[in-house]
């Protein structure tokens, strides 16, 4: 049985049963540029936001929490290079995500070479332009899966 959604990024819901993570960064920019002057401190210009990047990590333990088969489905979903909404179990829409990086390591192995401890990094990266049109998104998707 599934425990509550901690939250989804697409069809992959993170629960303590799946993945759960321990610490969850977010990640802001707005991008600034100078135009260097004669005398003078250079102009800036603001030109609107930046990269928006979101770091999940945590500590598994596969003979209390998700495990392998976990991992392996989030690579899978990193494999076809799609965008995937991520949505807090809260019900917070945070934007469309791609995964960007995965970091896993293994360590304190059983005598068959499986992990008792994976300690794994998720990089995501926003690429979506306004949450208002992602929610037109997200609607239009509902409303085909119920037709």
């Amino acid at each position: 049985m599934l425990g509550m959604p901690m939250m989804a990024l697409g069809l992959f819901v993170f629960t303590l049963d799946t993945l759960p993570y321990q610490d969850f960064k977010q990640q802001y920019g707005w991008r600034w540029p100078s135009n260097s002057r004669v005398g003078l401190r250079p102009a800036y210009q603001f030109l609107g936001p930046d990269e928006e990047c979101i770091t999940l990590s945590g500590r598994l333990m596969p003979e209390l929490t998700g495990g392998e088969t976990a991992l392996s489905l989030l690579r899978l979903m990193a494999d076809q290079g799609r965008a995937w909404p991520l949505i807090e179990g809260t019900g917070t829409l945070y934007g469309y995500f791609v995964v960007e990086k995965m970091d896993i390591n293994r360590q304190e192995f059983f005598s068959d070479g499986a992990a008792r401890c994976i300690d794994f990094t998720l990089s995501l990266k926003r690429v979506d332009d306004q949450l208002l049109d992602l929610l037109g998104t997200v609607t239009h998707a509902m409303l085909e899966l119920i037709q």
